[in-house]
C-alpha cells in the first residue's frame, strides 16, 4: 500500500450478492450479470478496492461437513429460518483449487469483471487461504505428504482435531486446518509448512492468483508464522511470507498483499512484507468505549499505523448495526475511518444490516434498510472522498479541560488533517453517553487576526473563530452524547472550499 494514501476498500460477500442478483434477474448470475451501475456507484463512493469474497473452486466433501454439522446448522436455521440445502454451498475458505467457481463464471468471467472495473479505476481483491484446504483437494491424493498426518492414538485422544479419510489410494489419518486456542476446522486439512515443497506449491498458487487479480487478503496469515506454527504442531517451519511476497511482488509489481492477524502479530507481518494488516485492536477498543485504550493505539508509531486496515465489521464479526447502536455507531465509523490506514467496509454495512451471514451460506435474509445509517455514510463517504484525508499528514490532538475539575476532556478523540500548503481539518468526537467539554489543542497553528471559518462536514453547521484564540488556548468544544464533527478550517478572506 503507499504510505501516501489512504484507501477505501468494499468487500462483497459474492455467492449471496449474485443469489440477491439472480432473483431480480429470474436465473443464475454469474460474475458477468454484475451490472455496470453497480460498478459506477462502488467508484463514485470513492473505493479504490473491491473484496470478492469466496470465487474459489470448493468441493462436495466439505459442502456436505457444512450441511450436515448439527451445531453449525443450528447456527444456519437461525440466519435464515427458511433454509434449505441450496443455501449451503459450503465454506469459501475449504478450497479445492485457486480457479473461479464455475457457478460464478469461471476465471474468464472474473477477467470481463476485473477489466470493467479497472476502467472505472477499481482495483480487484481476492483470497488467499495459506493455512489449510478442503477435505477433498486433489493433493490429498497426488501429495498427502503436504498435509500434518496423525495417528490412531491422536484420532481417539483429539477427535476435534483429526479425521480418518478414505481415498482410491487408502485410508488415511490427517489434521484439521485450525488455530491453536480453538478445535480444528471439520471441512478443512492442515498443510504442513515445514514441508519445504508446500511453501513451494503455495508460493506457486499465489502466483497463480496474481495473475487474476490486484490483491490479495490472506486468510488467518500469522498461523504460519514460526512459532505460531511450532506452538500448534510442535514442529518448526522456515519463513514464508517474505519470500513469498518478493516473488509475487517480482512478477507482478504493485501487488496488494492484506494480511487477517491477530495476538498483537500485526508489526511482526508488516516487517515481513504485508501492505495492510487487520487492526482488530482499535475495534475491540471501540467496543469496550475505552476512550484512553483508543487514544492510546492511536499514538502509535506512523509506520505502522499506516499499514493498518480500520474496520467496524467483516465477515467474521458481528454486524456493527447490531454492535454499536446510534450514537455510538456513528462516533466509532468517524473514529475508525478519519484514521489513517486502509478504510475497510463490508456490504450491508452502510444500510444497517444487523444478521452476520457465515461464509458458509449462499444467502442472505430480507432485512430492512436503515435509513439515518445510509445518511450517514453517504456524508462520510463523501468527507473521505476529499484528497486531504487521503493524501495529508495525520496527526492526534491533545484535549485539555475546559475548565477546573471538569474532567469529561477525557471523553474526546480528536486529531488533525493537514497538507503542506496548510490546507486542515479537526476531526472530535465526544465518544461517551454524556455531554462533555474541552479545548482542543492545535500545536503550530499560527496565531492571526484573521476569523477562521469552521464548516461541520457532518452536521452543515459553521462557525467562527479567533485566530490568536485557537493559536493561544485552542479549540472550545461543548458536545452532545457520541456527537461527532469533521471540521473544515479556512480563513474567511480565503474562498470557502
Amino acid at each position: 500500500m503507499n504510505s501516501s494514501t489512504n484507501p477505501l476498500l468494499y468487500q462483497v460477500n459474492t455467492r449471496p450478492f449474485l443469489t440477491d442478483l439472480g432473483r431480480r434477474l429470474g436465473r443464475t448470475a454469474t460474475l458477468d450479470d454484475i451490472p455496470d451501475e453497480t460498478l459506477d456507484r462502488w467508484a463514485s463512493l470513492g473505493f479504490d478496492w473491491i473484496w470478492m469474497l469466496s470465487v474459489w473452486q470448493t468441493g462436495l466433501a466439505s459442502r456436505e461437513i457444512s450441511r450436515t454439522n448439527p451445531q453449525w446448522r443450528t447456527g444456519f436455521q437461525k440466519t435464515l429460518p427458511d433454509l434449505t440445502d441450496d443455501d449451503i454451498p459450503g465454506s469459501g475458505f475449504a478450497i479445492t483449487g485457486y480457479t473461479v467457481h464455475q457457478s460464478l463464471g469461471g476465471n474468464k468471467a472474473l477477467a470481463r469483471l476485473r477489466s470493467r472495473m479497472a476502467k472505472r479505476g477499481l482495483k480487484l481483491m481476492l483470497d488467499f487461504v495459506p493455512n489449510h484446504t478442503a477435505l477433498d483437494h486433489p493433493w490429498v491424493e497426488s501429495h498427502p505428504d503436504y498435509f500434518i498426518a496423525g495417528t490412531e492414538t491422536l484420532l481417539n485422544e483429539q477427535p476435534q482435531n483429526y479425521i480418518r479419510l478414505k481415498s482410491p489410494s487408502g485410508e488415511r489419518i490427517l489434521a484439521y486446518g485450525r488455530d491453536p486456542y480453538f478445535p480444528g476446522w471439520p471441512d478443512a486439512l492442515q498443510l504442513d509448512y515445514a514441508n519445504p515443497a508446500v511453501q513451494t506449491a503455495m508460493t506457486r498458487e499465489l502466483l497463480s492468483i496474481a495473475r487474476l487479480c490486484d490483491g490479495v487478503r490472506c486468510d488467518m496469515a500469522m498461523l504460519i508464522l514460526p512459532d505460531v506454527f511450532e506452538r500448534t504442531w510442535g514442529r518448526r517451519p522456515d519463513l514464508f511470507w517474505p519470500q513469498a511476497i518478493q516473488k509475487v511482488k517480482a512478477a507482478s509489481p504493485g501487488f496488494l498483499f492484506m494480511a487477517e492477524v491477530y495476538w498483537d502479530l500485526e508489526w511482526a507481518l508488516q516487517q515481513q512484507g504485508f501492505d495492510a494488516t487487520y487492526d482488530k485492536r482499535l475495534y475491540d477498543r471501540l467496543r469496550e468505549r475505552n476512550v484512553d485504550a483508543i487514544r492510546g493505539h492511536l499514538r502509535a508509531d506512523m509506520a505502522f499505523q499506516k499499514k493498518l486496515a480500520r474496520f467496524l465489521e467483516n465477515h467474521d464479526e458481528p454486524r456493527a448495526a447490531a454492535t454499536f447502536p446510534h450514537g455510538p455507531h456513528e462516533a466509532a465509523a468517524v473514529i475508525t475511518f478519519l484514521a489513517p490506514g486502509l478504510r475497510f467496509f463490508q456490504d450491508g454495512q452502510f444500510e444497517g444490516r444487523q444478521v452476520h451471514l457465515s461464509p458458509h451460506l449462499g444467502r442472505a435474509p430480507d432485512e430492512p434498510v436503515d435509513t439515518e445509517l445510509v445518511a450517514f455514510y453517504d456524508r462520510l463517504l463523501d468527507i473521505l472522498k476529499r484528497p486531504l484525508f487521503r493524501t495529508a499528514q495525520w496527526q492526534l490532538l491533545d484535549c485539555t479541560p475546559a475548565w477546573a475539575e471538569n474532567w469529561t476532556n477525557a471523553c474526546f478523540v480528536a486529531c488533525r488533517w493537514m497538507s503542506t500548503d496548510g490546507e486542515q481539518a479537526i476531526v472530535v468526537v465526544n465518544n461517551s453517553d454524556h455531554q462533555s467539554q474541552c479545548y482542543v489543542k492545535l500545536p503550530d497553528l499560527a496565531a492571526t487576526s484573521h476569523e477562521w471559518r469552521l464548516t461541520d462536514l457532518i452536521a452543515g453547521d459553521e462557525h467562527a473563530r479567533k485566530g490568536s484564540e485557537l493559536a493561544a488556548i485552542g479549540l472550545y468544544i461543548d458536545a452532545a452524547p457520541w456527537q461527532a464533527s469533521v471540521f473544515w478550517m479556512d480563513l474567511h478572506d480565503k474562498a470557502h472550499r
